[in-house]
């Protein structure tokens, strides 16, 4: 048996000898040749834009598992435990280079989007000619703003990573480029830099225009590029309240300045932000494009596969029931007398129940964030969601996440053994932006100011009931903060990241503003001890959290993936505590 193995390898050999000198003057045929690429400069770009929403659940450019599950905001969900690798940013105890691998796939992936934009800028270079030097140039401005997109993202959770631009591609120099060449905040500078370079150009588009990169979102980008940065280095003992730079936070303001004047704005009713009838609204200053099939003629739309795991179990076809919202969520919307229970809201487990009104009352955008056994899933009667839409009740308990998903009688964007929905992933919207703004002015003492910001949401929200969930009308209770509520930054700052988390849970965002703020260990570490006590209905759940622990000076950033550090051994440096 041996000896016809090793004449087997042997004929392999000699055919592979034979046929080499074929093999190495043969022409690829499922290539684009590059020279014929960079000669169409314009398909260049759109390919570029293609990569802003091509993406799977294992690399969401949405970072759904890296700002939500990572947070007090959410339970990873699933089967279990073991369901994809994302458990280990659920307790971050077991976050290695190797676990989970799909970082790895997300860094990878940024990168290819990268590419194309630093391609699309090397065609726009040679051949843009052919375009007319006004589009040429807002084409270059296009690219440079899709680059900060995604070099934004890697900075977000791999800190230090390599800069790699259209000079680089130019010189295939990748394998020289150290991700220690440029440190953090010149990194960020390199980021703000392709921002302020499409800011300069792009023109001022209003709700709906197309889709492309305009110059409102990159007046918002520059604006959370500054804010990241004014408030420390990211890493706990560097960053907080004692590490503020006033500077940037004006940079904050100056930026929104420029949203705050253009055509978008607060879309009047809540629930209407996450339908799809409403997708390119006047709150969408930025979005990655999602559609239909049916709308748009191809063979399975262009679907949100970032979201494609969060559907609620056995309401979809293809429910994985990923993405599920913490019972500490759920009480951060407690009310007393319309306002937060800031300290004591996490004192007992409390849900609604429909039809049962109590004296607990709840921020209506409960309603629209969480579904919740007994009440309508997304507003609709006839799909009622029961303790059977868990899929692993006694680990991830009963609620579900709403907010990325269309109505159930809208159907499902591609049927098939997987599902997924047409629904736009938001990079930035109105509200977002301005809190943000809000979020700047209490730094700079200018109180009143951001405390109508946080009141003009809140009464959206108070307007927020009768259109979508008035079958919760009486469990619900609101009210503005009273003139002068914001006497100190003390006060101010706790009712603006309140009303931050309420306003943008479960949009993946959470954990990366408790880092901004230097408060993840203490935030996250308390919410351990307590989530894992859970009950609902007598069922228990996350009790895997008393495996749980963050850990400062490490955790708040992602470690640089396996692969990478020996793509090149040597070439990059790990990120601390993760050697």
């Amino acid at each position: 048996m041996m000896k016809k193995y090793i004449l087997l390898a042997a004929c392999a050999l000699g055919l592979s000898l034979s046929s080499c000198e074929d093999f190495l003057n043969y022409t690829p045929t499922a290539v684009v040749d590059e020279d014929k690429a960079f000669s169409d400069p314009e398909k260049m770009v759109n390919a570029a834009y293609a990569m802003l929403g091509d993406c799977w659940y294992t690399y969401p450019f949405n970072l759904f598992p890296y700002g939500d599950v990572s947070s007090d905001d959410c339970l990873k969900g699933g089967s279990g435990t073991t369901d994809t690798g994302y458990h280990a940013f659920d307790i971050w105890t077991t976050l290695t280079p190797t676990t989970p691998g799909e970082m790895d796939e997300l860094w990878y992936r940024l990168y290819v989007a990268i590419s194309r934009c630093n391609r699309a800028l090397i065609a726009l270079e040679r051949n843009g000619n052919q375009l007319g030097e006004d589009v040429r140039t807002q084409r270059v401005a296009e690219m440079r703003f899709l680059r900060g997109h995604f070099y934004f993202k890697l900075l977000t959770v791999f800190r230090q990573v390599p800069w790699i631009d259209e000079q680089v591609v130019e010189d295939n120099s990748y394998e020289q480029v150290s991700n220690t060449a440029l440190n953090y905040e010149q990194l960020f500078q390199k980021v703000i830099d392709d921002f302020k370079a499409a800011y300069d150009v792009l023109p001022v588009k209003g709700p709906g225009e197309d889709g492309r990169a305009n110059k409102v979102a990159a007046a918002a980008y520059l604006a959370k590029c500054y804010l990241t940065l004014a408030w420390g280095d990211g890493y706990e003992a560097t960053t907080g309240e004692s590490h503020i730079n006033s500077e940037y936070m004006q940079k904050v303001i100056d930026y929104t300045d420029e949203v705050v004047s253009s055509d978008y704005g607060y879309l009047e009713d809540y629930g209407d932000i996450f339908l799809p009838a409403y997708k390119n609204s006047k709150e969408s200053v930025f979005a990655v494009q999602c559609s239909d099939y049916e709308d748009d003629n191809t063979t399975y739309g262009r679907a949100n596969w970032s979201n494609m795991l969060n559907g609620c179990w056995q309401m979809w076809s293809c429910g994985w029931d990923f993405h599920k919202p913490s019972q500490n969520l759920v009480n951060a919307f407690k009310t007393k007398n319309g306002l937060p229970m800031f300290d004591d809201y996490n004192n007992e487990i409390d849900y609604p129940i429909n039809g049962q009104p109590t004296e607990q009352k709840w921020d209506p955008r409960l309603f629209h964030t969480v579904g919740m056994p007994t009440f309508p899933y997304k507003y609709e009667a006839e799909y009622t969601m029961t303790t059977a839409n868990s899929r692993t009740p006694n680990t991830y308990g009963y609620y579900t996440s709403l907010k990325e998903v269309p109505q159930r009688s809208e159907g499902e964007t591609y049927n098939g053994s997987w599902q997924a929905f047409a629904m736009n992933d938001y990079v930035f919207r109105y509200t977002d932006v301005m809190l943000m703004r809000a979020e700047a002015l209490i730094e700079l003492n200018r109180l009143d100011e951001a405390e109508n910001i946080v009141n003009d949401i809140r009464n959206r929200a108070k307007q927020s009931v009768s259109k979508h969930i008035s079958y919760a009308a009486d469990q619900c209770e609101i009210a503005l903060y009273p003139e002068g509520y914001f006497s100190n930054k003390e006060i101010a700052r706790k009712c603006l990241r309140w009303e931050r988390r309420l306003e943008m849970a479960m949009e993946n965002g959470r954990f990366f503003d408790l880092r901004r703020w230097g408060i993840a260990s203490k935030t996250l570490n308390a919410y351990f001890q307590t989530e894992q006590n859970d009950v609902y209905e007598g069922q228990t759940y996350g009790q895997y959290y008393k495996d749980a622990h963050f850990e400062a000076g490490k955790n708040e950033f992602f470690p640089i993936p396996y692969n990478q550090m020996f793509y090149i051994p040597g070439l990059y440096t790990q990120n601390k505590g993760y050697e």
